[in-house]
């Protein structure tokens, strides 16, 4: 483990190099985005604060529209919304972080209740939704906004999401260039614009996304989640919804907009 641990700082400092602000970075607005509407699927609030008791993360896999949508066809899942994190810009614009200046990735926050869905669960999504060897891009989409990135908000979060990393990088047979970091202080998640919320639920939106599933399953929890973790942590989702549901390439252009049901009625 001690060299997965140095594997995953080397990364780091790959991720951040590559997103690092120049002398002519954008200043961003000087107010936050605003947000005026529901969640486009699920009608539940996409900006907190957010019910007691819920728990959230942030995740980048490339482009943000196809992951927001695996993320909240998961089954439990309160709430989803696409913004910008892991840069210094203030209220980035989408424009300004196209330019791959500000040093953020178009990024997903995803909330649910533990009480109903696990992080396990949560986390495995996110590496099996996308391809998280590529560096700096994803599929058809290059530059240092479309870096994959997990940005925790417990340390068990942390714990778990290495955890789960460095085992995937094992079943997958070469490096992960995942971005680690805590969320909060200085790496904040700024909400993008209206129309990039729910996209590709929302009526003449182009059916684009990037991602590269592998395909390559993580497994189950007890392969690889700390052992101290595993009975708090257990997923709710078993092996049987992994089987019918884990993320293929062009998935979620295929698939319904609604939110999955499990079991099913």
């Amino acid at each position: 483990r001690g060299a997965g641990r140095a594997w995953m700082r080397r990364s780091l400092a790959r991720a951040l190099s590559g997103g690092r602000m120049g002398s002519s970075a954008p200043k961003g607005m000087s107010t936050p985005m605003p947000i005026s509407e529901p969640h486009f699927v699920l009608g539940t609030p996409i900006q907190g604060p957010f019910e007691g008791g819920m728990e959230q993360v942030v995740f980048a896999t490339g482009c943000f529209w196809g992951a927001e949508k695996g993320a909240w066809r998961m089954p439990n899942v309160y709430t989803t919304a696409v913004g910008y994190a892991g840069g210094k810009t203030v209220n980035p614009t989408y424009e300004e972080v196209c330019t791959g200046q500000t040093g953020h990735t178009e990024a997903v926050l995803v909330v649910w209740d533990p009480a109903t869905l696990s992080f396990t669960d949560v986390m495995r999504q996110f590496l099996q939704c996308h391809d998280p060897s590529q560096v700096n891009g994803q599929g058809n989409d290059h530059g240092t906004q479309y870096r994959t990135a997990f940005y925790y908000t417990t340390e068990d979060q942390r714990r778990i999401g290495e955890a789960a990393i460095e085992k995937y990088q094992e079943k997958l047979g070469r490096p992960i260039s995942t971005e680690v970091r805590a969320l909060g202080g200085d790496n904040v998640f700024y909400y993008a614009e209206q129309y990039h919320q729910q996209y590709l639920a929302r009526p003449g939106s182009r059916p684009y996304c990037s991602a590269m599933p592998t395909g390559v399953s993580l497994g189950p929890h007890t392969e690889w989640c700390p052992e101290d973790l595993q009975e708090a942590y257990a997923p709710k989702l078993g092996e049987d919804y992994w089987a019918k549901h884990a993320p293929k390439p062009h998935c979620v252009l295929r698939e319904p907009h609604e939110q999955i049901t499990w079991p099913p009625q």
